[in-house]
């Protein structure tokens, strides 16, 4: 199978003033591959000034209503946001990898849980999918919802919101946090902090009766969230994260070897499986991440972020040792079981077999 399929754009609605919903359709021979479980997100790429660019963006569409819709925010400075937002239009082609993700839980209809979710500016994308898909699929589950803002302009899917509000009376609850603008409770004004936590968790929301919290935003927000959850009682199993954006720029720059080092041939022999075929190389010792070495032996291995914060570049190590500097999108049991961020992964062993494909 490729690793890119062409997507058609057939639709696109300004959002807010720096953000636009892009909805895309597969062709007919590609379409088994597009089905997305909700949470999920593509990776697309595309040239700008000879070079490849790829962007990971979420899906924002439930699962029922089968149909590919993407949510774009404009950053400054990005190419990719800002030709999407300005440029892309009907009848425009995107290539993108089928979707990817293990920002979900599984939906079980005859639960009757409780879930919480937090988002922070355009990290509202997946957890849309999440709470349209949850509700829709798990008639007994309620799910409260914390979105962070700057102000009401700024807000992404706000009638949307309103309409699941309505249209599941009783089940769903939106709690707008508003960084820039002044609202009637102060509770509701100013950053999520650990005070604010504290006081969401004192007198708006149940803590104890949560059985899963989803997280998707900066990286700042998600680590004090995610400690105020630790403290009102949730286990790191009921708190799922999703890194929207990262401060961290990417992999740490290479350590420095000796010309001695060097010389003495401090290699690794890499034996890479991806698609079924398995292809030997060597790399250095220095550094380089085991993606860039796989990458220049002309192995088209999947990546989008280069900065550990998705998980396109995920592999398992079979034989060997590796360090891995910056790990935000694998989970604890992934790692325990042998999995890796390949973009983040340096090799220790002089040999080191891997694959993608596990």
């Amino acid at each position: 199978m490729p690793r890119f399929h062409p997507l058609e754009v057939t639709d696109i609605r300004r959002e807010t003033r720096d953000a636009v919903v892009v909805t895309l359709r597969p062709r007919e021979d590609a379409a088994p591959h597009f089905k997305f479980t909700q949470g999920q997100y593509l990776t697309f790429r595309r040239e700008f000034d000879g070079e490849e660019l790829r962007r990971s963006y979420s899906i924002c569409a439930g699962v029922d209503e089968n149909c590919l819709k993407v949510g774009i925010k404009r950053v400054d400075g990005g190419a990719f946001s800002t030709w999407a937002n300005e440029e892309l239009k009907p009848g425009d082609t995107l290539d993108a990898m089928v979707p990817q993700g293990r920002f979900f839980t599984q939906i079980d209809p005859a639960s009757a849980r409780t879930y919480l979710g937090f988002a922070g500016g355009s990290g509202i994308t997946p957890v849309l999918s999440i709470i349209k898909t949850t509700l829709a699929q798990e008639p007994n589950a309620s799910f409260t919802l914390v979105y962070a803002n700057r102000q009401v302009s700024s807000i992404m899917f706000r009638e949307e919101l309103e309409d699941l509000k309505n249209t599941y009376l009783g089940r769903f609850s939106v709690i707008h946090i508003l960084d820039g603008e002044g609202q009637e409770i102060d509770l509701f004004t100013g950053r999520i902090d650990a005070e604010k936590m504290e006081m969401l968790f004192r007198l708006w929301i149940d803590a104890e009766s949560v059985d899963t919290a989803f997280i998707c935003g900066p990286e700042p927000m998600m680590l004090t969230i995610a400690e105020s959850l630790r403290q009102a009682g949730l286990g790191d199993d009921q708190i799922k994260f999703e890194l929207f954006a990262s401060s961290q720029p990417g992999r740490a720059r290479k350590r420095v070897i000796s010309k001695q080092a060097a010389a003495a041939g401090n290699t690794c022999e890499v034996s890479v499986t991806l698609d079924g075929a398995t292809r030997s190389f060597q790399m250095p010792k220095d550094g380089t991440a085991v993606l860039d070495a796989a990458i220049a032996n002309n192995l088209d291995a999947p990546f989008s972020c280069k900065a550990g914060v998705c998980s396109t570049c995920r592999a398992k190590v079979l034989e060997g040792e590796v360090e891995m500097e910056i790990n935000h999108a694998l989970e604890d049991y992934e790692v325990r079981a042998g999995y890796v961020l390949s973009c983040q992964c340096i090799p220790l062993s002089d040999r080191l077999v891997l694959s993608y494909d596990e």
